[in-house]
């Protein structure tokens, strides 16, 4: 499976962006997948998830009522729309996929955000 991750860009707190994860390969494979983030000098953390076939999500505590994850299974896409941003969400993104309830198999190449405050 193979992620590619886009919509990243530069944004006013408050402000809203829209990423998305294209999968395409070995698709009928994925079980689950999220969105992930690493903030210069920390570690990656999660964002928020999406069961492929059922579309069970899960988010980060923190992020609940601000972030959104959706899925078009046609287009084998997810998204993350993310809104009322802050400075604080300033962040490289990845989608990954996984093939079980297990670990992340899959990784995307990331979007920069960036939010001034």
């Amino acid at each position: 499976v193979q992620l590619q991750a886009s919509g990243g860009g530069l944004v006013q707190a408050g402000g809203s962006l829209r990423l998305s994860c294209a999968a395409s390969g070995r698709t009928f494979s994925v079980y689950r997948m999220a969105w992930f983030r690493q903030a210069p000098g920390k570690e990656r953390e999660f964002v928020a998830s999406i069961t492929w076939n059922v579309g069970i999500t899960k988010y980060a505590d923190s992020l609940k009522g601000r972030f959104t994850i959706s899925r078009d299974n046609a287009k084998n896409t997810v998204d993350l729309q993310m809104n009322r941003l802050k400075p604080e969400d300033t962040a490289v993104y990845y989608c990954a996929a996984s093939r079980s309830i297990g670990d992340y198999d899959f990784w995307g190449q990331g979007t920069e955000v960036t939010v001034s405050s």
